[in-house]
C-alpha cells in the first residue's frame, strides 16, 4: 500500500513539474512592453512622505527639466523608449477633462483649491513648475517655466494619435467613469486601440460595464489575481481576476510564479493579462516602479511582459541592451 502511496506522488509531483515547466515553453515573439509612469518627470524622495503630502517640495536635485504629465513630458517619454505612456486625469467644471496628477492645484501650482473644481480655462493659466524645490524653498527652479502646461485629455490624444495611453482615473466615484465614456464617445477618442485604464474596483467595475472592450485594472485586481495564481496556477488555472487585467512580477519573489518565467508568460498572454515587472525591494507593498538598471537583474534577458518604469530616461536606453530582440 505505502509503495503505491509513493509512486502515487510521484507521479503527482512529476505531472505539476511537467505542467509548470518553463522550458517546455518559448518566450513570447516580442519586446518587452514599457509603461512609463507619469512620463519623463522630476522624482521626489519618499522618505517619510505621507500619503497626501506634497512631493513638489521633496524633489531630488533635478537632472533635467520635465515636468509630469505635460506633451513635452509624454513626448520625451516616447522618443526614450516607452511604448505606454501613465496619465492621471480629473473632470473639469467646463465638461474637460484635464491630465494633472494632484487631486488639489496648491503643490504644484500657485492656485489653490481641488483640481475638479476649476474650469479647464483656469487651469490653463496656472504655472505647474511654481512649486518645485529641492534645497527646502531657497529656489524654485521650475518656477514661471510650466504656465499653461496642463493638457486636456483630448489634447493629448490627438498630439499622440498613434501612442498608447494608460489612463489613470483618480477619484473613487463611478459617475466620474460615466463622464469620461461620454467625453470620450463624443469625441471619438482613444483614436486606434482600446481604452487602457486603471483604478479602484469600484471605478473598473463600471468601466468594465460600459466599456467591456476596455483593458484596465485596479489594485485589488492585480492582488486577487496575483494572490489566487500563486494558489492554484500549479495546475494551470488562470483566475478570473487575471483576465483582460494584470499580474505584478515582484524582483523579491518571482520564482514563487507557477511555471516562471515562459510558462507563466505564455498562460497570462493567453489571458489576456499583462504582466508587469515591479520593484517590491525594501518598498512596502504598494506599486513601485523601476528607477535603476539594476533593479532589472532579476529578469531574463527574454523577459517579454511590462515593466512599470518611473525614470524612463534611463530604463528606456537600457532595456533594448538587456534584453535580446526575438527572433
Amino acid at each position: 500500500m505505502r509503495k503505491y502511496l509513493l509512486l502515487g506522488v510521484a507521479a503527482f509531483a512529476i505531472t505539476i513539474y511537467l505542467t509548470n515547466a518553463s522550458w517546455l515553453a518559448q518566450a513570447p515573439p516580442r519586446d518587452p512592453t514599457l509603461i512609463s509612469h507619469r512620463g519623463v518627470y522630476q522624482t521626489y524622495s519618499k522618505e517619510n512622505l505621507g500619503r497626501d503630502d506634497c512631493t513638489a517640495i521633496h524633489v531630488y536635485k533635478p537632472e533635467h527639466d520635465y515636468l509630469e504629465n505635460t506633451i513635452r513630458s509624454m513626448r520625451a517619454a516616447f522618443e526614450a523608449g516607452a511604448d505606454i505612456v501613465e496619465i492621471d486625469v480629473h473632470p473639469t467644471t467646463d465638461g474637460e477633462f484635464a491630465v494633472f496628477h494632484d487631486w488639489t492645484i496648491d503643490c504644484r501650482t500657485e492656485g489653490k483649491g481641488t483640481t475638479r473644481d476649476h474650469p479647464m480655462s483656469y487651469l490653463k493659466t496656472l504655472d505647474i513648475g511654481y512649486g518645485y524645490t529641492a534645497d527646502g524653498g531657497k529656489t524654485f527652479p521650475f518656477r514661471g517655466k510650466g504656465v499653461g502646461l496642463i493638457p486636456t485629455l483630448e489634447e493629448v490624444y490627438r498630439t499622440f494619435p498613434d501612442k498608447r495611453f494608460l489612463v489613470n482615473i483618480k477619484s473613487n466615484q463611478p459617475q466620474e467613469v460615466v463622464l469620461l465614456d461620454q467625453y470620450l464617445r463624443e469625441r471619438q477618442l482613444p483614436p486606434t486601440g482600446p481604452l487602457l485604464v486603471y483604478g479602484s474596483e469600484r471605478v473598473m467595475q463600471k468601466v468594465r460595464a460600459l466599456r467591456p472592450e476596455a483593458w484596465g485594472f485596479s489594485r485589488e485586481s492585480v492582488q486577487t489575481c496575483s494572490y489566487h495564481y500563486l494558489l492554484l496556477g500549479w495546475s494551470g488555472h488562470i483566475p478570473a481576476a487575471c483576465r483582460n487585467g494584470a499580474i505584478v512580477v515582484p524582483n523579491t519573489w518571482e520564482w514563487a510564479l507557477w511555471g516562471w518565467p515562459n510558462r507563466f508568460m505564455q498562460r497570462m498572454d493567453d489571458a489576456g493579462a499583462l504582466v508587469m515587472a515591479l520593484d517590491f525591494a525594501g518598498r512596502g507593498r504598494a506599486m513601485h516602479g523601476i528607477y535603476k538598471p539594476q533593479e532589472l537583474d532579476f529578469l531574463p534577458s527574454d523577459y517579454r511582459g511590462a515593466l512599470w518604469v518611473e525614470k524612463i530616461e534611463v530604463i528606456g536606453p537600457y532595456a533594448k541592451t538587456k534584453f535580446t530582440s526575438p527572433h
